[in-house]
């Protein structure tokens, strides 16, 4: 498992005490996914677009719209999205590999331009919410599945 050594990437590695296909259901089903990163209707098939819709965060001229498409599926192994919204224009990968009775989740949110003010911000603010905000709702969702 390589990961990327570009510091404009947001990079998280966690252990989930689930099995992948559990966490897979979590990551690909609209209805579990809003519970712990957003509304959308998302679906894990190449090419496939969607909206994630958040609050507006109107100090860096974003509209709470997230538009994506869905460029790269792996069945419950990697599923890598494209992220637009604002001045945003990223990938977001998730990777699961089974680890003893659970699943090690690397999530990668790449492609910041740190020289931009806004893309700036979003690298800091989305890279502590990657971190825990999000972990913390992925294992809370999980655990009541």
């Amino acid at each position: 498992m390589t990961m990327s050594t570009d510091r404009t990437s947001i990079e998280v590695d966690e252990f989930l005490p689930h099995p992948p296909a559990k966490v897979w259901r979590a990551l690909t089903d609209p209805a579990l996914q809003e519970r712990w990163l957003m509304a959308g209707d998302m679906k894990p098939v190449v090419g496939h677009r969607f909206t994630f819709t958040t609050r507006p965060i109107p100090q860096v001229e974003f509209d709470g719209v997230i538009s994506c498409e869905v460029l790269d599926v792996e069945e419950g192994r990697l599923l890598r999205i494209s992220w637009r919204g604002g001045s945003l224009d990223t990938t977001v990968t998730w990777r699961l590999v089974a680890e003893g009775q659970g699943t090690r989740l690397f999530v990668e949110h790449a492609g910041f331009d740190l020289d931009d003010p806004a893309q700036a911000f979003a690298f800091t603010n989305m890279g502590s919410g990657w971190r825990s905000t999000v972990m913390r709702s992925l294992l809370k969702t999980l655990s009541e599945m």
